[in-house]
């Protein structure tokens, strides 16, 4: 069976997709799936290249039980078009610089991660990075929701 591969995107990827990494790492351990799904994330800027999560994204996963601590700041490359059949962005302007970079030859999924979110309020997930730990939590309510909407698609149409 080809492993499915999901990469997860922001601008530094040191908040946003770094959780949607361990949120959706946990989601896949516990259905017993690590072995067909691969994840990672990555960032549309070089800023935070092999620096861990921002300390307050690993505090309030951890308080949720995920772990984020072994995670490390990775730019989002033309090369990832060609490995992962999942690109999912965290904000419009992510998307389209992450658009931008794609090559015509990639047949995968680019997308909003929030399209699989069963929530209608929020279409983007906000930068929590100048905000206070509330963003934090809300981000992560975002992510549990679409990493959930993400999964059973994934099982549905992919395993």
């Amino acid at each position: 069976m080809k492993k499915v591969k999901v990469l997860f995107v922001c601008l530094g990827n040191i908040c946003r997709s770094p959780t949607a990494e361990g949120v959706f790492r946990k989601k896949v351990s516990d259905a017993g799936l690590e072995e067909t799904i691969e994840i990672d994330s990555a960032g549309t800027s070089g800023w935070h290249i092999g620096e861990p999560p921002d300390q307050r994204a690993v505090a309030a996963a951890k308080a949720r039980g995920y772990d984020l601590a072994p995670l490390r700041g990775r730019q989002l490359v033309a090369d990832d078009f060609r490995i992962y059949d999942y690109i999912l962005v965290m904000d419009r302007e992510n998307l389209a610089n992450s658009k931008a970079i794609a090559p015509p030859e990639f047949s995968g999924c680019l997308r909003l991660l929030l399209a699989f979110s069963s929530q209608s309020h929020y279409s983007e997930v906000p930068d929590p990075y100048y905000g206070g730990d509330q963003g934090f939590e809300t981000v992560l309510d975002l992510l549990e929701d679409s990493c959930d909407g993400l999964l059973k698609e994934i099982e549905r149409d992919s395993l």
